[in-house]
């Protein structure tokens, strides 16, 4: 993967970041680690047409167990802090072109993803108005699948 960006990002117990992706094409690829504490990473396909379009899949990274998860291009991303205070470092295939990002509403209840239990989600302004997997693909935002 070529590296077109680095970012460090923190957060806290219970912050939402996501669902977000970029454009495709050129897309983002992303390789995501946790640099210290703990925070829950989701990823959702959003690619139209995909067999498995819609469904998601959660992955606890930590300081501790050093995983990290590469993302494809097409596929949203989301990371939630499970410890007070989180830095999530990520490299990605391309820059931030601001007119090519795009979120989808990380509580969308067709998607029904599995947060922390009992800790109420602390969602950023952008998050909050983000369109729902069917508003977007209604609306045309979000990728077509490429076997």
């Amino acid at each position: 993967m070529p590296l077109g960006q680095a970012n460090l990002s923190t957060s806290r117990r219970g912050a939402i970041r996501g669902i977000h992706f970029a454009d495709v094409p050129p897309g983002q690829a992303k390789y995501i680690t946790c640099a210290s504490g703990a925070v829950r990473d989701v990823v959702v396909d959003l690619r139209v047409g995909s067999p498995t379009f819609g469904r998601w899949e959660t992955v606890d990274l930590d300081d501790q167990s050093r995983q990290a998860l590469f993302l494809t291009e097409g596929i949203g991303h989301a990371v939630q802090g499970l410890t007070e205070e989180a830095t999530i470092v990520y490299m990605c295939s391309a820059g931030y072109v601001a007119e090519r990002e795009r979120a989808i509403h990380p509580l969308d209840p067709d998607l029904g993803i599995d947060w922390i239990p009992g800790v109420e989600p602390i969602l950023s302004a952008k998050d909050t108005v983000a369109p729902t997997v069917a508003e977007a693909q209604e609306a045309g935002l979000l990728p077509v699948y490429q076997p």
